[in-house]
């Protein structure tokens, strides 16, 4: 295996370390305390062909790989954008992953080109209240009437819905039987229709700029070429995004890491105490070090596993682990770095205490580290399942 960037690669990741770093850590200080939409910084990416990454060229995009994409993610989040700006651009493509292999020609004619050029915003609702992980109990259910569907039921953490104009769902169009709990689910994008939809953005600890919101389903209509993939196959077209999903979120956690352990290292050969800077001290010098050798170990993983994906091998042990890794390795560094600028660490205006706040995100969505042990327990170890 060789991971030697490409050319291409090296490129793409100096220019958009480039285009980030003009909206610099003042901006998503005030994002942060603000809340706003970071609006700006999507139209720059999307005026540069960035946000159809993975999108085919017939439509509109760049027909990448998901190679290219972590590395565009890690270089936003090393920019010091973290989660916010990451998830601008991530949440602009990605949860659409189902509508590039499944959806139908007119679906894909009419919605990725405009997603490419940042003209449409998504909002994506999976999770729920009473469900959690468990994704074969949800209890939103759509139902045909009169050739429609009717969807009735209730979405949490559903990111981008304050400023969507489609959603893509997950609803329950046929009982839940215990012998294929999966089945029986169908995915819809559909139109965030805000007369049946309620939307209320939650407050959280995080990421504050892009919104994650409950939403409130009564009677949102839905037809039949609103269908992405198969009636009754949804939970199976969710399952060909996550494993990119994991790889780029990886490098995100990483990215982030990134960021902090750079502010975290100059501090410290600032910073004068006790005459002679604190970085010639091990106890400051040995936690970051480390914390760059975990963060180049959990990189790596995470491009050995777009490598296989790119290829069409299977990689879902390597981009499961790579999750695993990168979230506390992100987190780790966050940490340090924290720890690093001492008292200094706790305020705002030295930025490492927003990394810190986001990055914890990725220990626990879009899979938290638990549920990556399950799986490489039982699908690597042949250990039988626990839950």
């Amino acid at each position: 295996m060789d991971f030697t960037p490409s050319e291409l690669q090296r490129s793409l990741r100096h220019e958009v370390l480039a285009l980030a770093g003009q909206f610099g850590y003042g901006y998503w200080l005030e994002h942060d305390r603000s809340g706003e939409y970071p609006w700006e910084f999507v139209r720059a990416f999307a005026d540069r062909g960035w946000l159809g990454m993975i999108i085919p060229e017939e439509h509109g995009g760049a027909g990448l790989g998901v190679s290219e994409a972590a590395i565009l993610l890690h270089a936003v989040c090393e920019s010091g954008a973290g989660l916010s700006g990451a998830s601008a651009i991530h949440f602009s493509t990605f949860p659409l992953s189902p509508v590039i292999r499944h959806g139908s020609a007119a679906m894909k004619a009419e919605i990725l080109p405009r997603v490419a050029r940042g003209e449409l915003l998504c909002a994506f609702g999976v999770t729920e209240p009473n469900a959690g992980s468990d994704t074969s109990r949800i209890e939103t259910r759509a139902e045909l009437e009169g050739g429609r569907w009717v969807i009735n039921g209730q979405k949490v953490w559903t990111t981008n819905a304050q400023n969507a104009e489609k959603i893509l769902l997950l609803a329950r169009t046929a009982p839940r039987s215990e012998e294929r709990p999966f089945d029986g689910l169908t995915l819809f994008l559909a139109d965030l229709d805000r007369d049946a939809c309620e939307v209320r953005r939650i407050d959280k600890l995080g990421r504050a700029a892009v919104d994650s919101n409950e939403v409130f389903i009564r009677g949102l209509e839905a037809s039949p070429e609103q269908v992405v993939g198969e009636v009754g196959r949804g939970f199976q077209h969710l399952l060909d995004g996550l494993n990119p999903e994991r790889i780029v979120i990886a490098m995100e956690a990483a990215g982030i890491g990134r960021a902090a352990l750079k502010l975290g290292a100059d501090y410290a050969r600032q910073r004068v105490v006790f005459g002679r800077p604190i970085g010639q001290n091990q106890a400051i010098a040995h936690p970051l070090a480390s914390a760059w050798a975990r963060l180049e170990a959990a990189e790596l993983l995470a491009l050995k596993a777009a490598w296989l994906y790119d290829r069409g091998e299977p990689c879902g042990r390597e981009a499961n682990a790579a999750k695993l890794l990168a979230a506390d390795a992100g987190f780790d560094a966050c940490d340090t770095a924290l720890q690093t600028h001492g008292g200094f660490g706790y305020a705002r205006e030295f930025h490492v205490e927003r990394l810190w706040r986001e990055v914890r995100l990725v220990k626990i969505a879009p899979i938290s580290q638990e549920m990556v042990l399950n799986y490489l327990a039982q699908h690597v170890l042949d250990l039988p399942k626990s839950y």
